[in-house]
């Protein structure tokens, strides 16, 4: 796949079927389109593309809504390339751009810039300055710029919409096998392992502190059980999300308890795919009380991979 992060620099005269958005968690709904686009090219000798942006326009537009993405830049696009997609621009959401009206937008970008012939667009897309572009407009422009559009329908999951936003609300509240389903693959996150307060090790439970983009959405507080993955060994593990509060935390941190492990792996990468939500951040009475519900976990832990 290539990647082009100045469309001002990009020449390349092969005709595009080209989808644009953010394309947040590349989920099932996104995968429908993927797929659409890489029917097409292929069908009409032109080349899959996606135009996304950065940063994501809601952190443009309200810096403080502190928002949360379900993909980093690089899983973005190591999705997109599984996904057969050949070419992602990444358009920065500079002010020169984001004022574009939707028409103007639609000729000096898609058109007189990447060339698109066919176009597809979610069921609910609108662009341009003050989402002045929409469908409708796409219909009524098609013919004179020469190209084709097509609007897919939602996909839906329990009588709703799958949405990246449907996504980030069931992972907020620990559901990560439904936030899952709809994304088509276990939600993960990755980061290097880093020094912690190192309680752990003092009460026979010692962890990774994984790092983690802190655009990343982290799921809801709590306990989970966890593939991970380090050193190409897949393992099993236990992992929490919180701030440790039953000895006074106050930093939120994420701390992966990895089983029938004891390798030393300060400054790895590390990554963890969520499996199911053991339980909300507790915060105990005593360092015994916290030990014995972490051998609870570790058998539970231990009877899910059996």
């Amino acid at each position: 796949m290539k990647i082009i992060k100045n469309l001002a620099s990009y020449s390349k005269k092969k005709p595009l079927a080209l989808s644009i958005g953010m394309f947040d968690g590349v989920h099932i709904g996104h995968q429908h389109i993927t797929e659409k686009l890489n029917k097409v090219a292929a069908e009409k000798n032109l080349e899959s593309a996606i135009l996304t942006f950065w940063p994501h326009p809601r952190i443009v537009f309200n810096p403080k809504d502190d928002l949360k993405l379900l993909n980093t830049i690089e899983e973005k696009t190591y999705f997109l390339e599984k996904h057969g997609i050949q070419n992602l621009f990444l358009q920065d959401f500079s002010e020169g751009f984001r004022n574009l009206t939707g028409e103007d937008f639609l000729r000096q970008i898609l058109v007189e810039k990447l060339h698109v012939k066919h176009l597809i667009i979610g069921y609910d897309h609108t662009f341009g300055k003050n989402k002045s572009g929409d469908f409708s407009l796409l219909e009524k422009m098609a013919p004179e710029c020469g190209f084709e559009v097509e609007q897919v329908e939602a996909v839906d999951f329990s009588g709703k919409h799958i949405s990246s936003t449907q996504i980030r609300n069931a992972l907020s509240q620990g559901k990560v096998k439904e936030a899952g389903e709809m994304l088509g693959y276990v939600y993960s996150v990755s980061g290097k392992v880093v020094h912690g307060k190192k309680i752990g090790r003092t009460i026979g439970y010692p962890t990774a502190n994984i790092e983690v983009n802190t655009l990343k959405l982290l799921p809801k507080k709590g306990a989970y059980i966890v593939d991970v993955f380090v050193k190409d060994q897949h393992l099993k593990g236990m992992l929490s999300i919180g701030t440790n509060p039953t000895v006074s935390g106050k930093t939120l941190s994420v701390e992966v308890y990895i089983l029938d492990f004891d390798e030393d792996i300060y400054g790895e990468e590390i990554s963890v795919n969520f499996r199911e939500f053991l339980h909300d951040e507790i915060k105990f009475e005593n360092l015994e009380q916290l030990i014995q519900k972490l051998d609870e976990d570790k058998m539970r832990t231990e009877k899910y991979f059996s």
